[in-house]
């Protein structure tokens, strides 16, 4: 167990930003399986850039790589375009 006063805060920040991190990772999964499932284009047009700017957030934030990022957003862009 940590001794330090300042060291006992940052356990305390740590684990409130560990929670905030996964809030944030959990909703993007959820929003880009929503994105996936989606079979009218329109639809997913209006949604896609919602999704795009919580991926950036999460690469922004060192969630994910930004070249993880990239490649999610250009296959969610793909699979949009070829929506009939």
């Amino acid at each position: 167990m940590a001794h330090h006063k300042s060291a006992l805060k940052r356990i305390r920040q740590n684990e409130k930003r560990r929670l905030q991190n996964r809030y944030y990772k959990k909703s993007a999964r959820t929003a880009i399986k929503n994105l996936r499932d989606l079979k009218d284009k329109a639809e997913a047009a209006s949604f896609l850039p919602k999704v795009i700017s919580m991926i950036d957030k999460l690469a922004k934030r060192g969630n994910i790589h930004r070249n993880k990022a990239a490649n999610l957003k250009s296959g969610l862009t793909k699979h949009v375009n070829a929506l009939a």
